[in-house]
């Protein structure tokens, strides 16, 4: 989901001796309910309020939906079919943007609340959890010297994963954005299950992903959306190769059967963790070999940010593929870099598809990426 405000954390604290109030009838409500011809339909019990919209976000962006009281005091609509795909979405009430109570997913996101729900595909959608032999992903702690404090991270391991066996696997560190959990890729991203799918189609190749946390300096997410306007922004570009090559790498390498050639490893990841991707990958191209950004938050002052890069040392990369929603906010100067690479004779792929910046676009961005990885 894309952060645009923290407010929903405080307007939540607000109408919620509403909720509470009307707590024992809500009990009874089914929100949202999928039905097989792609409808959704959505229920609240909100009697005080003179507005409820849905904000259901989509491939286009967040879309306000008008619902209607009955004399029940339930607030109802039913949508248009949806594209099948996980949605994201809150009530507005009266203005006040509320996470719908009886829902049973929830967004991973320190900023930016909100339910989820699935439409599912006919067939399955690559993302979907289908009838094939499925991976695990576990979390794991350690603490980091970078920053002062315990760190977690998920990996998933492929449905033949057998650390006994001597087999050894391909590693993607894959990154999350600015305001979202460690397991982003993983509660939005649907990482596991486009794995899982595309592993059993023979379209990807068995591998262990790793999913760190993005933040270097954990102070960052104290200024909100503001972020990126300070200096810490540069400041946990600059310290995250640390953290990963110094500390990650090194701790994964040690615990999980992958290999640890460049050919080996790849580096991807969305927003913040493209900026990252982009920056720790081309400045490490003797550690990765495929480098794969998604609606990147690329650096700035390209020269500097990437001052021993040139088209011979860039010629070792198998793979420089990057990708960007053609509605993105982040278009243009993902654009830029792209003319910027091309000045220097530097190849890469170009992946634009419709789309803002939201998951919706990520979760196709890697479900084309990955039959690309460690061929």
């Amino acid at each position: 989901m894309v952060m645009t405000s923290s407010a929903p954390l405080v307007l939540l604290a607000t109408t919620l001796p509403i909720l509470i109030a009307a707590s024992g009838d809500a009990q009874t409500i089914q929100s949202p309910e999928v039905h097989r011809d792609g409808t959704v339909t959505f229920r609240l019990l909100m009697p005080p309020a003179q507005k409820v919209e849905v904000h259901l976000d989509g491939i286009a962006g967040m879309t306000p939906i008008t619902m209607t009281k009955e004399v029940t005091g339930v607030w109802s609509v039913t949508t248009q079919p949806l594209t099948p795909d996980i949605y994201a979405y809150q009530f507005a009430v009266d203005g006040q943007e509320i996470v719908d109570p009886n829902v049973r997913a929830y967004v991973s996101n320190y900023f930016e609340q909100g339910g989820l729900f699935t439409v599912p595909g006919s067939p399955a959608a690559i993302w979907e959890q289908t009838d094939v032999p499925h991976g695990a992903v576990s979390r794991h702690f350690y603490s980091s010297k970078t920053t002062g404090d315990q760190r977690d991270y998920y990996v998933y391991t492929p449905p033949d994963f057998d650390p006994r066996s001597g087999k050894r696997y391909p590693v993607l560190y894959l990154l999350h954005g600015y305001s979202d959990y460690s397991d982003g890729w993983i509660t939005m991203g649907r990482a596991n299950f486009i794995l899982d799918n595309l592993i059993a189609q023979g379209k990807a190749m068995p591998m262990i992903v790793v999913m760190p946390s993005g933040y270097s300096v954990p102070a960052l997410l104290d200024h909100g959306e503001d972020a990126p306007k300070t200096p810490l922004w540069r400041l946990n570009l600059e310290r995250f190769p640390e953290m990963l090559l110094g500390e990650l790498v090194p701790l994964l390498e040690g615990t999980y059967p992958v290999r640890t050639d460049r050919n080996s490893r790849a580096i991807a990841g969305l927003s913040m963790g493209g900026g990252e991707t982009v920056y720790t990958g081309l400045n490490h191209i003797d550690r990765f070999a495929w480098i794969a950004p998604m609606s990147a938050a690329i650096p700035a002052d390209l020269e500097n940010s990437f001052p021993k890069l040139n088209a011979n040392q860039a010629s070792r990369i198998k793979l420089l593929w990057i990708a960007c929603g053609k509605q993105d906010f982040l278009y243009d100067e993902n654009r830029n870099f792209r003319v910027w690479l091309s000045s220097k004779g530097i190849k890469f792929t170009s992946v634009e598809t419709e789309g803002v910046h939201n998951w919706p676009v990520w979760r196709r961005n890697l479900a084309d990426l990955l039959p690309a990885l460690f061929r």
